[in-house]
């Protein structure tokens, strides 16, 4: 699998702008914002992610009765 297949499609999306940032210019500490921004993104990605899953789990288990 090509790692583009993930990437988002249209071109002017933020998370595909963002992949293709070029990191150079960027010091140590704007890098260490930005990796510490992603991880707090994630976090929240996965919570969100987590939620659905228990909104849907306690959907089916309503529907099941």
């Amino acid at each position: 699998m090509d790692l583009d297949d993930d990437l988002p499609r249209k071109g002017d999306d933020p998370l595909a702008r963002l992949l293709r940032q070029d990191l150079g210019p960027l010091s140590m500490s704007e890098l260490e914002a930005r990796v510490a921004a992603l991880e707090a993104e994630i976090a929240r990605t996965r919570r969100k992610m987590e939620s659905a899953v228990n909104h849907k789990a306690s959907a089916e288990a309503l529907f099941k009765r």
